[in-house]
């Protein structure tokens, strides 16, 4: 029996089943007991997720154009606004047929969406009548390509576009290159600098690794592999330069929903989804293993509660999301 099974005891089980978390309820059972969509369990967990708990909550929030909080706020507003909704939404699992989500991903095409280059800008742009392409970053590209994935948008145009933004800008510099004498580079050098910018090269790769294999292009598996050699070289959460040195310390504390920050159990999770085997995951394991208490659950130390619309778990306390993704990151991983 491997270690992920014995730590999914029948008490852990129990708990992360229950009624009350039914986008817990429904990853649990899909994810870790391997049961099939058509499943009576499944589909029930699913139908409750649109009723039950934090996904009705927010969309009650929303406003009549499809967004939250006031239109040209969708980014600055954290973590109230529509860009923030949609990647707690995809997390969520929430119903991507529903018209409320509908709305709310046209809203962030039409807003956020740099028309003629792809990515997601944190600013409108009324001359361009689209995202604002001097603003186009990252992270915000990365988080917004998984939103839409999971919001049912994987063939459309639009995200095709912004995936080629990926693969066309995204940069993985540890510091021994300078960036192309480019304005693009040169406005965001704290995303594109000397050292490109973990959190953008993380959200890079979240979105890149919820492709389906077969639909992968040959630019997209170039830029999973560098994006892989880099994390790697970095052992997820070192100074490459010295791994005995952590980046920061806030990516050891576990949390949910990241926004565009991250920490080690992320990473994993998005690495175990590309089925990346390598010796120098070991210390981000063995760490992600040790976080779980003495009752084999794991709490929740990071958060933005008190910045949602609604508070998302307590910091502090034991937590469904975190341990139903560590089990599902050790599960992928093969441990």
């Amino acid at each position: 029996m491997k270690k992920w099974e014995l730590l999914f005891n029948k008490d852990i089980k129990e708990w992360l089943l229950e009624d009350e978390n039914p986008s817990v309820k429904y990853q649990t059972l899909v994810n870790l007991l391997d049961r099939q969509e058509s499943d009576p369990e499944v589909l029930d967990a699913k139908k409750k997720i649109m009723k039950v708990g934090l996904v009705p909550k927010i969309l009650d929030k929303q406003n009549r154009e499809g967004c939250w909080d006031e239109a040209d706020k969708f980014y600055t507003a954290k973590y109230t606004g529509t860009v923030w909704q949609l990647i707690i939404l995809a997390e969520l699992g929430a119903d991507k047929t529903d018209d409320r989500l509908k709305r709310a991903c046209e809203f962030i095409f039409s807003r956020s969406q740099d028309k003629t280059g792809g990515g997601f800008s944190m600013q409108f742009s009324k001359k361009a009548g689209c995202g604002n392409p001097n603003q186009v970053i990252p992270c915000l590209t990365g988080n917004m390509v998984f939103s839409l994935i999971k919001m049912g948008y994987h063939d459309d145009e639009r995200i095709k576009k912004a995936i080629s933004w990926i693969t066309t800008y995204q940069r993985f510099d540890d510091g021994e290159s300078k960036p192309p004498d480019n304005p693009f580079y040169n406005r965001f050098e704290i995303c594109f600098g000397k050292h490109s910018c973990h959190m953008g090269v993380v959200k890079a790769l979240k979105a890149l690794s919820i492709i389906p294999e077969k639909n992968r292009t040959a630019e997209v598996n170039d830029t999973i592999r560098k994006g892989l050699d880099y994390l790697l070289k970095h052992h997820l959460y070192k100074k490459s330069h010295n791994l005995e040195q952590v980046s920061k310390p806030g990516w050891l504390r576990l949390g949910f929903p990241h926004m565009y920050q991250t920490d080690v159990l992320e990473i994993l999770e998005i690495i175990s989804r590309l089925e990346c085997r390598d010796r120098r995951l070991d210390d981000a394991v063995n760490h992600v293993i040790l976080k779980a208490d003495k009752n084999g659950v794991w709490l929740l130390e990071n958060t933005f509660n008190g910045k949602y619309h609604t508070n998302i778990e307590q910091k502090g306390k034991a937590s469904k999301w975190i341990t139903m993704k560590a089990l599902l990151t050790l599960k992928n991983s093969g441990i």
